[in-house]
């Protein structure tokens, strides 16, 4: 009996984000300008005339080809979160009550790829 209610939350949840496409976007736009101050530079993909796209993404870059593809799904209790677009439900970053702090998380994860990308491995 437990399986079936997992799998009608996930249900819910898909239909929520699909149906929550405003919402999306305004935290996607919170992102942004919480990220602004930095040196990141955005694609957003989600403007339906110029790209039409079934889920809202915002892709963030930065120098050394780093980047990261942002989008928000809905999460359980009403609630949404950040998520890393290729990775899917696997791919939480952070929840979106707080621009502030999903920018600064986001910003850290974005600056260790770059470190990464320098150093070179063993």
């Amino acid at each position: 009996m437990r399986g079936l209610s997992d799998r009608a939350e996930r249900y819910v949840l898909k239909w929520r984000t699909r149906l929550g496409k405003e919402t999306t976007t305004q935290h996607l736009d919170l992102l942004v300008a919480a990220l602004l101050p930095g040196e990141w530079r955005f694609v957003k993909f989600y403007r339906s005339d110029v790209h039409p796209m079934p889920l809202p993404l915002l892709w963030i870059s930065g120098a050394e080809n780093i980047g990261l593809v942002v989008t928000v799904l809905a999460t359980p209790g009403g609630t949404w979160g950040y998520y890393e677009a290729q990775r899917g439900r696997h791919g939480y970053l952070s929840p979106c009550g707080n621009a502030a702090q999903a920018g600064m998380q986001i910003d850290r994860l974005l600056r260790d790829r770059a470190e990464q990308r320098r150093t070179p491995g063993c």
